[in-house]
């Protein structure tokens, strides 16, 4: 009777094969790398392809409780920044979403939620014992970014002799800690200074034009200017008249009108005259400054004071073709090239 083969792998005997013949380890060896890998790609595609996809919602405008719940719905996982915002009534509302409502995403992506903290202050701030103008400034600073500032403080304060310095804010409505529910208007009392202050005129006759400058910075004063032609041995820019001159102290920031000796024409290339201009009317002193910006060299101030507006006069002798330059409270309000 014939014998079958027997079915049974020689395990021993098939080493031994291999072992006897690297080419053929070595293919077996990336053969099995290869499925290995296949299946592992294969895994992968099935799983990323059975994540659910959804539509983002629409969340903006929603408190952010109702946000997160839709969130949740849709197995989508926010991720939250703060802002303040313009509006009283937005906090904890989205103000921003992205991706945008309508995209469609995989379940469990992440969407940028952007919340509203509320407005930058709630309440009205304490103006009492500052400047008005230092408060101006800060407001607009605040509230740059908003349609309607939330604090504007009212055109026509009322102003009241007070020891304070000039400009100073003494009282305030709303008082402050008021809290904040609409824009609000705040009215001030502001101090226009001591109601019976008294400054002693000096003597100008005789002083030249830098002589003069100096005297008006330090005085609360004000000193009308005109002209008259130069005679013969006068020098030019010098005062030759002041009148109703007293040495009895007068209220601040009373007028006295003086007289200065001009030349018509330029010497040594020095323009020599009086600038002139009308200020608005102010409640109070405040700071003016003339700078002159010269053709060649560096700029440089010609005099700073305090002034109460209207009719303004100044001295000056500048080189030609210089530009003269006017600022009140450091704010520049015109430029006039000297000729």
């Amino acid at each position: 009777m014939k014998k079958l083969p027997d079915p049974r792998i020689n395990f021993h005997r098939f080493m031994e094969s291999l072992q006897l013949s690297w080419k053929a380890l070595l293919f077996t060896s990336l053969l099995t790398i290869l499925i290995m890998g296949i299946a592992v790609v294969a895994v992968f595609f099935v799983v990323v392809q059975s994540e659910e996809q959804v539509m983002v919602p629409n969340v903006i405008g929603e408190q952010l409780e109702d946000a997160l719940l839709e969130m949740q719905a849709k197995e989508l996982y926010p991720k939250l920044q703060l802002r303040y915002s313009n509006s009283i009534n937005e906090k904890g509302t989205i103000l921003e979403q992205d991706p945008p409502f309508g995209t469609i995403v995989n379940a469990g992506r992440r969407i940028d939620l952007i919340v509203s903290k509320g407005i930058v202050v709630d309440s009205v701030g304490n103006y009492i014992g500052q400047k008005i103008d230092d408060v101006r400034i800060s407001l607009a600073s605040l509230f740059s970014g908003y349609s309607i500032p939330l604090i504007t403080l009212s055109d026509d304060p009322i102003y009241q002799a007070d020891e304070s310095e000039p400009g100073t804010i003494i009282e305030q409505s709303p008082m402050p800690e008021t809290a904040i529910t609409s824009p609000v208007t705040v009215s001030l009392v502001v101090s226009s200074g001591p109601g019976n202050e008294t400054a002693k005129l000096p003597w100008l006759v005789g002083k030249s034009i830098d002589e003069t400058l100096l005297l008006m910075s330090r005085t609360k004063l004000v000193f009308d200017f005109n002209t008259r032609e130069l005679k013969e041995n006068e020098k030019p820019g010098t005062v030759v008249a002041q009148k109703d001159f007293t040495e009895e102290p007068l209220p601040v920031y009373s007028r006295s009108e003086v007289t200065l000796a001009m030349p018509d024409t330029p010497i040594e290339n020095e323009v020599y005259g009086i600038f002139s201009t009308k200020l608005g009317k102010y409640p109070y002193a405040l700071k003016v400054q003339i700078d002159i910006i010269p053709q060649e060299g560096d700029s440089y101030t010609l005099i700073s004071f305090k002034h109460p507006g209207e009719n303004l006069t100044i001295p000056y002798h500048v080189p030609r073709f210089s530009v003269l330059v006017l600022s009140v409270q450091d704010k520049e309000i015109s430029r006039t090239m000297i000729q």
